[in-house]
């Protein structure tokens, strides 16, 4: 069981509602008169009525069906920014750029793309109909229904479809997290996390835009800003209920671990950060103080070892995708985590940390590991690789 859930979890996915272009502008203020600027006039007070929670005026503006479902949210931001109207008509569609922010979570605010549709009533006035996400674009929770909000001590708890009770249960495993990852990594991130539940694993895949067979059986996601920005990024940690729901407790508290040890180092995670580093330090810490052996945490790759099979590098890129070999993936993700694990155990813990900012600090992916090793480690690739695969003998061979 230990590993069997491994491959249920990818760690960060590359950042889909956060980084949108902005469409059909054509670069200026639009004259007061236009369609754009009308529409912007209606959105503005939709968007101060959210934030004010003044249903009324919120339905002066159009449709009320989702005011219901943000109600719980606790938001310090929420605006649009119309890019395009295209006229039908009487009515029209209009592009957006929505941007929000959740109180004392949100450092910078999340940007989503929305397809608006409106109308207008017999004196002129445009009125929304219909909001909803762009095309190719990933859900927001509320397009699901009534956000139900839980808050911990180190977390915010938003779900769908999900009882009270469930909700403070993975308050309470984010609450335990938190502390573990900052006492591994430090404490230079924002220390606290947003889990978002929704209420199966369509309502999932509908949050991050994609067919929900890339996500069956896969216990959670983060998705977030790749670091270097220098700004605290709004990350994310997705549940899905279906597979998290089969997890033993521990595996529920390693999973939760892991994807908030993403939430902490987003910003030293960078194009330059290999899967093997930034998923296996992830599975690191989520394993410290389980009292997991790495035979018992690492089953495909000791079954490979005592078969003769001890890989010759380092998992690639490609070993982490979601492929119909589920073996080859759990390696991955094993092999990653006892070479983080190795580092620790031979250099030291605060020089796996060194290492993992070495790398993602560097400008580019060519030379980057090799250089965080000869500077924070003292060794050269090849040689490291030789101390890895040596490493992954003892610890699960005979």
């Amino acid at each position: 069981m230990a590993g069997r859930w491994r491959a249920w979890r990818s760690g960060a996915v590359g950042l889909c509602l956060l980084l949108l272009p902005l469409t059909g502008c054509g670069g200026g203020q639009p004259s007061a008169g236009t369609a754009t600027a009308q529409v912007q006039r209606v959105l503005d007070r939709r968007a101060a009525a959210v934030l004010g929670h003044d249903r009324r005026a919120y339905g002066e503006t159009g449709t009320v069906g989702s005011y219901a479902n943000l109600r719980a949210v606790p938001l310090a931001q929420w605006s649009y920014r119309v890019t395009a109207v295209h006229r039908d008509g009487a009515g029209a569609t209009a592009d957006a750029q929505l941007s929000f922010r959740i109180r004392g979570y949100d450092a910078v605010p999340v940007t989503t793309a929305r397809t608006l549709t409106l109308d207008r009533t017999a004196d002129g006035r445009w009125y929304v109909t219909r909001d909803r996400p762009a095309e190719e674009t990933g859900q927001q929770l509320w397009d699901q229904g009534k956000v139900r909000t839980v808050r911990g001590a180190h977390s915010l708890v938003l779900g769908v479809g999900q009882s009270e009770t469930a909700l403070r249960g993975y308050a309470r495993l984010a609450d335990t997290a938190v502390p573990e990852v900052t006492k591994a990594w430090g404490a230079d991130w924002t220390r606290r996390v947003v889990l978002l539940v929704p209420g199966s694993l369509n309502a999932m895949a509908g949050l991050l835009g994609a067919p929900a067979a890339n996500y069956r059986g896969i216990a959670a996601v983060t998705t977030g800003e790749v670091g270097g920005s220098g700004r605290t990024p709004a990350d994310r940690v997705i549940l899905n209920p279906e597979a998290y729901a089969v997890l033993a407790p521990v595996g529920r508290q390693v999973v939760l671990t892991h994807e908030t040890t993403h939430v902490a180092t987003r910003a030293h995670t960078t194009s330059a950060t290999p899967l093997w580093l930034s998923e296996g330090y992830a599975d690191w810490i989520g394993y410290l103080d389980t009292g997991r052996t790495p035979t018992e945490a690492a089953p495909e790759l000791t079954r490979a070892v005592r078969s003769g099979q001890v890989p010759a590098g380092l998992p690639a890129d490609k070993d982490f995708g979601f492929t119909d070999d589920p073996t080859k993936l759990a390696q991955a993700y094993e092999g990653g985590w006892l070479a983080c694990r190795m580092i620790a155990a031979h250099w030291g813990e605060e020089r796996l940390g060194a290492f993992y900012r070495a790398v993602g600090a560097h400008p580019a992916r060519a030379g980057a590991v090799e250089d965080a090793l000869r500077k924070e480690l003292g060794t050269t690739l090849p040689d490291f690789t030789e101390r890895w695969r040596a490493y992954l003998t003892a610890q699960l061979g005979d």
